[in-house]
């Protein structure tokens, strides 16, 4: 079972908080040892910042790219 979580800091470590769904699903109770991968991914904020005043609505964005691709 796999699922995105953000890590948080817990004094001088960082947890992450494993969803309601999984615990559910994996009947993890409370100390029990778990085995976990870890894996980061990539942090697109920066587009966000870079483009969040762009005032072209999508579905414009879209036409234009179409009318300009190559029959």
């Amino acid at each position: 079972m796999e699922a995105s979580v953000k890590a948080k800091r817990i004094g001088g470590s960082l947890g992450v908080i494993i969803p309601k769904e999984i615990v559910k699903r994996e009947r993890i109770l409370e100390e029990d040892t778990l085995n976990i991968r870890v894996e980061k991914t990539d942090n697109l904020n920066f587009l966000w910042e870079k483009y969040r005043d762009i005032k072209t609505p999508t579905d414009q964005i879209m036409r234009e790219i179409d009318e300009n691709e190559a029959p």
